[in-house]
């Protein structure tokens, strides 16, 4: 199908092509330390009419008080409501130090497809991807910042704190429950290292984007864990920052047994998606 292009987009996610030349063009800007934004924020959206608007806001409002140029990039995942237009009527109204981009595409093609489409274009010296209902409040970036200031290639949040506590519990059963057997299998197929793979609150450096993107795969929920995994074959640097949460109304995730066997299979797939490609 042919993707809808909605205002500046720098390339589709169904067009290889235009996402080896963006891998390109954000390589030669990691190479010569440029950047035109400090700061680039990738939000994937999927039938979010009900709160992008609010969300797009609330991050506009952060950023105006941030001393330095941010771009946000929403990345409407195929939506069959009004997401794009609430998106779009955004533009006028983000601080002079923000830019707002719009990606929009059909059809929905999953979480991870949006998230990489979006960091793939990012042009800011680091890339963060939040989720949409701003469960981990972009208010906690500066605690990923800080860890990329200092040196490494990758801070993600977690929800599970150094003293035992587990910001996740204000989940229903039904998602704490899932989360545990899909952590078991994490543990058991993939990694061992993370206590929490998949907070939406994520941040790298440009370089490290371009990189880990460029090899990542799955285009559903388990994309996080994928990308987690990578980073241990290629031997980067992750911060794990515990970070505020809270479990948001509204999520459209629901177990079934087709979902469970979906995500095992995409799980149990990605050591031998990547057997090839480490040395990349």
């Amino acid at each position: 199908m042919t993707p809808t292009i909605i205002d500046y987009v720098k390339l589709c996610p169904l067009n290889p092509d235009f996402i080896e030349g963006q891998y390109a063009a954000n390589q030669l800007f990691s190479e010569n330390k440029t950047f035109p934004y400090r700061l680039s924020i990738v939000v994937p959206a999927y039938n979010e009419e009900a709160r992008i608007g609010a969300s797009i806001d609330h991050i506009a409002e952060y950023i105006s008080g941030l001393g330095y140029r941010t771009e946000l990039i929403v990345v409407d995942d195929g939506s069959s409501d009004s997401t794009k237009e609430i998106v779009m009527g955004k533009k006028k109204t983000m601080p002079s130090n923000c830019m707002l981009h719009l990606i929009s595409y059909i059809p929905n093609q999953g979480k991870g497809a949006a998230v990489k489409t979006g960091c793939l274009t990012a042009l800011g010296k680091y890339v963060l991807f939040s989720d949409a209902d701003l469960a981990t409040p972009i208010e906690e970036w500066p605690r990923l910042e800080r860890s990329l200031i200092e040196g490494v290639d990758v801070s993600i949040g977690t929800r599970v704190w150094p003293t035992g506590e587990d910001k996740r519990t204000s989940q229903p059963l039904f998602r704490r429950v899932f989360g545990k057997v899909y952590h078991l299998l994490v543990l058991l197929f993939v990694v061992r290292e993370f206590p929490d793979t998949q907070c939406g609150f994520k941040a790298m450096t440009n370089e490290t984007a371009q990189r880990l993107f460029s090899l990542q795969s799955l285009k559903g929920i388990v994309f996080d864990t994928e990308l987690l995994y990578l980073t241990k074959k290629l031997n980067l640097k992750v911060a794990q920052i515990p970070v505020e949460w809270s479990n948001i109304g509204g999520s459209r995730m629901r177990v079934t047994i087709n979902q469970a066997v979906s995500v095992l299979a995409d799980l149990v797939s990605i050591p031998g998606l990547h057997r090839k490609d480490i040395n990349k």
